[in-house]
């Protein structure tokens, strides 16, 4: 079984000075998608899904499309849910951030004030991904190891979502324990491609990490996180 998993494009979190809820993709974020669909084209997937969130749906679009198949949302795959700055100076959003990195590690559990913790957030992750999972035949064992029992060995699945949402998941099904800075273990780029891929055990299947954040089909200019 593999899930490749696919960060949203470069999105205009800024305008003219103020903070964007829910942003598009800038320009060049709409060719980071247009390059991640020329390049997975080709490939043959039982499932697509994406993120409900704007710049995720944008860059799923040219996928879809190359697909020929029609857009599908899945709730589970949406980002951690930060305050609603729109409007408000950008100088808001950026302290609330600065505050958060200086931070003592177990504080940052907490998240930003007015938004989802990040421990609802992993929590959500963690029961929207077994939930997914479970729905295809793929349960988890009874074990001290991360093994899983699959239905289909063969399912190929595509997940168009975020860094902190694909981080999240797969460590997840890795069985690497949550800690509070989830998505700065895992650098992914704009439109990059991760790929986990299940190993045959002689009691079940194990989940490995075969490529982080691939962006070998973005110009080089193109390539931003």
């Amino acid at each position: 079984m593999e899930i490749v998993f696919i960060r949203h494009g470069e999105p205009e979190w800024v305008r003219d000075g103020l903070n964007v809820d829910n942003p598009p993709l800038t320009e060049r974020g709409h060719r980071q998608a247009e390059r991640m669909a020329e390049a997975l084209a080709g490939e043959h997937f039982d499932e697509v899904f994406c993120s409900p969130l704007l710049r995720a749906r944008q860059t799923a679009a040219p996928l879809f499309a190359a697909l020929g198949r029609p857009e599908t949302i899945d709730p589970w795959l949406e980002e951690i849910r930060n305050p609603i700055w729109h409007g408000t100076p950008q100088e808001i959003a950026d302290r609330a951030y600065t505050e958060q990195r200086e931070r003592a590690a177990h504080d940052r559990w907490h998240g930003l004030e007015g938004g989802e913790s990040m421990r609802d957030f992993v929590d959500r992750i963690h029961l929207g991904c077994t939930l997914f999972l479970e729905e295809r035949g793929v349960c988890r064992l009874p074990s001290d190891y991360s093994l899983w029992d699959l239905a289909r060995p063969d399912l190929r699945i595509a997940l168009v979502a975020h860094a902190g949402t694909n981080s999240v998941a797969i460590c997840h099904l890795l069985g690497i324990p949550a800690v509070p800075w989830e998505w700065d273990r895992f650098v992914i780029g704009h439109a990059s491609i991760s790929r986990v891929t299940t190993l045959r055990m002689g009691d079940g299947h194990t989940f490995g990490l075969t490529k982080l954040s691939d962006v070998e089909h973005l110009d080089r200019d193109d390539r931003t996180e």
